[in-house]
């Protein structure tokens, strides 16, 4: 059976083209009988399927029955089937069972919260987003007052603990009061185990967050995400209304985004469930929340760690320096979702902003400048020695060099330098002489080893001029007697 389609082809290639049957069915890949047949038609015509009879049939009914006294499954209706006769297969009978079994659906509660009884918090993900040189999976954390159904969201690229504490911090931040009750998913950051029938386990680090905030914390029935069904219905809001086809150049762009979109859409929009703003009823709730502490929680995740011969701790593939005297020692970091402190004991030694890229080196110029300084001074220490073999009056130039306030290890070095190029004798000897002349500097010692080393051409003989007639010059005799009148004046 073809479409409509190829029929279309087969009398063009017919009609225009020429072409006879055997001829356009290997054109078109098709059989030389289907071209045939479709040529022989004077039009296209549809052709409807033969309803095969199945050996189900004459017992259909039955199956219904029994699918609606009870939920069996597809191999016990086969094994009633087969008591009565019916001599098929299970394929059909498992494909006539899953069409004609009723749905089912399942009956719940609707959850009444009063104002400032309950928030809901639950993480999301969508895709991954630029982070740098690298990409990561973009989760969000979403916080929804169950009364007002005021909405927080925070985009991060991990969900780890020191995370999910931190959103919270931040949400209430957002709200400016805290609710008195939180409902959480059994997640290992909330609850680190539930069993069935049991009181869950919460995470003491999530439970002391709750301790300093003054909230209870409730965790979902295992099984029963239903219960949170406020946050899940955020969740897919963000997902659909804020994040669907959204381009994320970088990941530091979403956050401000993110903000803005919750003043400008979520927070202001009528809600499909109250018929209000969240914004409107978020003022008659606040007044029911409680108001934030004074001080403020720290949600570090706190790990022991060490340190390197490269002085560097490493922290999810990037590597981060500590001052070089703590090369090899057991240190303790703290991590936070904007920054990473590094303590010796109680001391803190280090601080970085915490990167999401991958495999980068931190490196702070206060924590290498030591090794660098005491590698300086044992390599000045060395030239030092240097200078000091050049010659017996080495120390004598030295203290010269002192008295006269100048750098003398600069001019050390120059020294040194010197000797390398001209040769120790030659150092020393303009050394001796520096002291005739009381030149104490580097300047004097590479002037006169420039000297010394300058040749200079022997002079040739004095040629006034080549002029002939010049050379042939002849001069009178000099009359002295004018001397002779002038003493006599005198002696007068």
């Amino acid at each position: 059976m073809i479409d409509y389609e190829n029929y279309l082809r087969i009398k063009t290639c017919h009609e225009r083209d020429r072409l006879n049957p055997s001829q356009i069915a290997t054109k078109l890949s098709l059989d030389v009988r289907t071209v045939e047949k479709w040529l022989s038609l004077p039009r296209f015509l549809q052709q409807r399927r033969i309803q095969r009879k199945s050996k189900l049939d004459p017992f259909k009914a039955q199956v219904v029955q029994w699918l609606e006294s009870h939920p069996y499954s597809a191999v016990q209706i086969l094994q009633r089937l087969r008591d009565q006769g019916y001599d098929g297969g299970y394929s059909i009978v498992k494909d006539y069972v899953r069409k004609v079994r009723p749905k089912k659906n399942k009956a719940y509660l609707r959850l009444v919260f009063a104002p400032g009884e309950c928030a809901q918090v639950d993480w999301g993900s969508f895709g991954t987003v630029p982070v740098g040189n690298t990409t990561r999976r973009l989760s969000f954390f979403v916080m929804v007052l169950c009364y007002s159904r005021r909405m927080y969201i925070e985009f991060t690229v991990r969900q780890s603990m020191e995370h999910f504490l931190a959103c919270h911090q931040n949400a209430f931040e957002y709200f400016g009061a805290v609710p008195q009750r939180i409902m959480v998913d059994n997640l290992k950051s909330a609850v680190l185990r539930h069993a069935m029938g049991q009181d869950p386990v919460f995470n003491p680090k999530y439970f002391d967050l709750a301790n300093h905030y003054g909230f209870a914390v409730t965790a979902c029935a295992v099984g029963r995400g239903n219960e949170k069904g406020r946050v899940e219905s955020g969740v897919g809001y963000v997902k659909k209304n804020f994040l669907s086809g959204l381009y994320i150049s970088d990941f530091k762009l979403i956050n401000p985004g993110g903000r803005l979109w919750l003043e400008t859409v979520a927070n202001v929009r009528v809600h499909a469930e109250t018929g209000k703003k969240p914004c409107d009823l978020f003022n008659e709730e606040k007044s029911a929340l409680l108001p934030l502490p004074v001080a403020s929680y720290d949600a570090a995740h706190i790990a022991t760690v060490r340190a390197c011969r490269q002085f560097r701790v490493t922290l999810d593939t990037n590597r981060y320096s500590v001052p070089a005297e703590y090369a090899g020692q057991l240190l303790t970091l703290k991590t936070y979702p904007d920054r990473i402190c590094i303590y010796d004991q109680q001391k803190l030694i280090a601080r970085h902003v915490r990167s999401y890229e991958r495999r980068r080196d931190f490196e702070l110029p206060d924590h290498v400048r030591p090794l660098l300084a005491e590698r300086t001074k044992a390599r000045d220490q060395k030239i030092f020695l240097d200078f000091m073999n050049l010659s017996a009056k080495s120390k004598e130039y030295y203290d010269q060099m002192q008295q006269r306030r100048l750098n003398p290890l600069h001019h050390v070095r120059k020294i040194v330098a010197l000797s390398e190029i001209y040769g120790t004798d030659a150092v020393a000897r303009a050394m001796d002489d520096a002291f005739y002349f009381a030149a104490f500097s580097s300047e004097y010692i590479a002037n006169l080893l420039e000297q010394r080393t300058r040749s200079i051409p022997m002079p040739s003989a004095l040629m006034l001029t080549r002029r002939q007639d010049l050379l042939d010059l002849s001069l009178e005799k000099p009359d002295l007697a004018i001397y002779n009148h002038g003493l006599e004046e005198k002696n007068q």
